[in-house]
């Protein structure tokens, strides 16, 4: 019996990359459906009433809501293949702490990279270099922020490196120059199948984001 899972995202979400990845690891066969954020489907604001945002799973037409539980809810219902969090609870923990630290340190400063200017830009370029260096560091001379096997907190990630071209354009600093264990992380991801699958291209989220300043900041 094949089970109904439904994807509501959006192509340029980091937090929707991630069930994407995940259900691409598993192997689920899933149907994916584009959401316009500025006109939000009946469907989203029915199946997630308390944030109304993107990414919603639906699994047996029940909603699991919020990317990191998603991935988390999809290794524990596909379990037979590429598990996502280790089978040590310590190591377990670890990849939890820093998936959580990701969600509460990254998103804000660099959303503020594109969408503010001036003073505000530059304290948030400054914020997500301090989040770059504490990652670069944790992640060290390890293949995966977990070890030696692709997880949950690269996972958690490296969506964020679909933007990375786009943070430096407008924000004009340089994350290849300064950060290269962290690329050369991204670059081992990107030969997984299911993250060359998902994320999108640098270029067409860069243009998507400068026509949005254009238009928004007035920024050409």
């Amino acid at each position: 019996m094949v089970e109904e899972v439904i994807l509501l995202g959006y192509w340029a979400s980091m937090f929707g990359m991630r069930t994407r990845i995940a259900l691409e690891e598993k192997g689920v066969k899933y149907e994916y459906r584009e959401e316009d954020l500025s006109n939000k489907s009946s469907l989203l604001l029915e199946m997630n009433p308390i944030h109304k945002k993107i990414p919603v799973l639906l699994h047996k037409g029940k909603p699991i809501c919020e990317s990191i539980i998603q991935v988390q809810y999809i290794d524990e219902a596909w379990p037979d293949k590429n598990p996502i969090l280790p089978s040590d609870p310590y190591q377990r923990a670890q990849a939890r702490f820093w998936s959580d630290y990701i969600d509460k340190k990254t998103y804000g400063p660099c959303k503020a990279l594109w969408s503010e200017t001036g003073e505000k830009q530059e304290a948030a370029k400054l914020e997500f270099v301090e989040v770059l260096k504490t990652l670069e560091s944790e992640l060290g001379d390890k293949s995966f922020f977990g070890g030696n096997e692709f997880g949950l907190v690269d996972i958690a990630f490296i969506g964020y490196y679909s933007w990375f071209c786009t943070y430096e354009k407008v924000a004009n600093f340089s994350i290849v120059a300064e950060f290269p264990k962290v690329i050369s992380w991204a670059k081992r991801c990107l030969k997984r199948e299911s993250v060359a699958k998902v994320l999108p291209d640098s270029d067409k989220v860069l243009k998507s984001i400068s026509e949005y300043r254009k238009i928004i900041l007035g920024i050409h």
